[in-house]
């Protein structure tokens, strides 16, 4: 009876020991039947490689410059009695903006005029007297040089007077003040800042060999940090005639218009002299460039083939199409684009978007969806 019950327990054991092994033989078949399927396709975006007309271009760096610039001043002092301008104002060339003290200076104008006066008549007589011998030659020779000198000295307190008075030198906006009225202002001392902002200079520096590549005449674009996606186009209007010693690099300079009066004096400046004779270049967008420290790379669309090179179709007839790795060299980046001098051809389809889920050789298939690209793009190098 024991052994019989011995029995049936070694072949209930014996039962569950061959159904585990027929389930795992059964998973283990169902999984290689998943591996040894065909995998759907990887849905990318596409972009076609073109070949263009591609401008090179000088990067620099520069700074701005009124076309007209200075800190007013006046030679002589004094004390300021009248102020004929507010700070920010627009001026025009030979606007009267201060008046200084000038008491003294026009009494003193009035003494000589008036000996002036006396001068002239004293001379008008004298010149009457010397034709018929009433005095003598040397007399009317002093008399000629009292008259001189009285209008020397006319002048020169006409010219201390009108140094009393400032006008500005030429139309412009003018800065904040720095004086008041009643203020006692030493020569030499900054009144405000006028600045002729209708034009602009802008001036940069070229290395040495880049000076062939430039001309006067030579459009720029610049970019300042204030507006970072306005172009600013410029004419290069002078070319130092001398290499810096201590850097090897030519100052430049160019001339834009700033009517808004959006850019201002001492900003800085990212320009791009534009390069004559543009050249043919293939280009693609910059979302199908993967950037990587080892090299950048491309995954380009290209036909599955077999091992005697026919290409291979699916079941609809239609070519199978896979994504090969390129490693390339890259040119300088524009506008989204990005140029390539070694790596792809012209025409030829590259994948913008979906490069994430690629491996070289993996089948993939062409999406419509125009999101695709902005979701799945690998990041773009700063």
């Amino acid at each position: 009876m024991l052994r019989r019950r011995m029995l049936i327990m070694l072949g209930v054991v014996l039962l569950i020991v061959l159904v585990l092994a027929g389930y795992k033989a059964f998973s283990i078949y169902t999984m290689i039947q998943g591996f040894s399927a065909p995998k759907p396709p990887i849905s990318v975006a596409v972009a076609t490689a073109t070949e263009r007309p591609w401008q090179a271009r000088l990067p620099t760096v520069g700074t701005l410059k009124a076309l007209q610039g200075v800190d007013l001043s006046l030679e002589t002092d004094g004390t300021v009695i009248d102020l004929q301008f507010e700070s920010g104002q627009k001026v025009k060339v030979g606007q009267p903006l201060l008046l200084l003290d000038s008491v003294v200076e026009t009494a003193l104008l009035e003494t000589a005029q008036a000996d002036l006066g006396l001068a002239q008549v004293d001379y008008g007589r004298g010149s009457q007297l010397v034709g018929s011998q009433a005095i003598s030659k040397g007399e009317f020779d002093r008399l000629s040089a009292v008259l001189k000198k009285s209008r020397a000295t006319v002048n020169q307190l006409k010219a201390a007077l009108a140094k009393k008075r400032l006008l500005a030198p030429f139309s412009g906006t003018i800065g904040i003040r720095q004086v008041d009225i009643g203020d006692y202002l030493a020569s030499g001392t900054m009144i405000a800042t006028l600045q002729d902002i209708s034009s602009l200079y802008v001036d940069f520096f070229i290395p040495e060999q880049s000076v062939p590549k430039i001309a006067i005449g030579q459009s720029v674009q610049i970019i300042a940090s204030a507006y970072p996606t306005q172009n600013f186009p410029g004419i290069i209007t002078a070319i130092n005639p001398k290499v810096e010693n201590s850097t090897r690099n030519v100052q430049v300079r160019a001339t834009l218009a700033n009517p808004d009066g959006k850019l201002l004096p001492g900003m800085f400046a990212s320009l791009q002299v534009l390069l004559p004779d543009p050249q043919p270049r293939i280009v693609v967008p910059e979302s199908a460039i993967t950037y990587t420290l080892y090299g950048n790379s491309i995954y380009v669309v290209a036909q599955k083939k077999a091992e005697d090179g026919s290409l291979e179709k699916d079941d609809k007839g239609q070519p199978i199409l896979i994504a090969e790795r390129r490693f390339i060299e890259t040119g300088e980046r524009r506008d989204g684009l990005v140029m390539i001098t070694k790596g792809v051809q012209n025409g030829e389809k590259v994948v913008t978007g979906g490069q994430i889920k690629l491996d070289n050789g993996a089948h993939i298939a062409i999406s419509d969806d125009k999101t695709l690209a902005e979701k799945n793009s690998p990041p773009r190098a700063n």
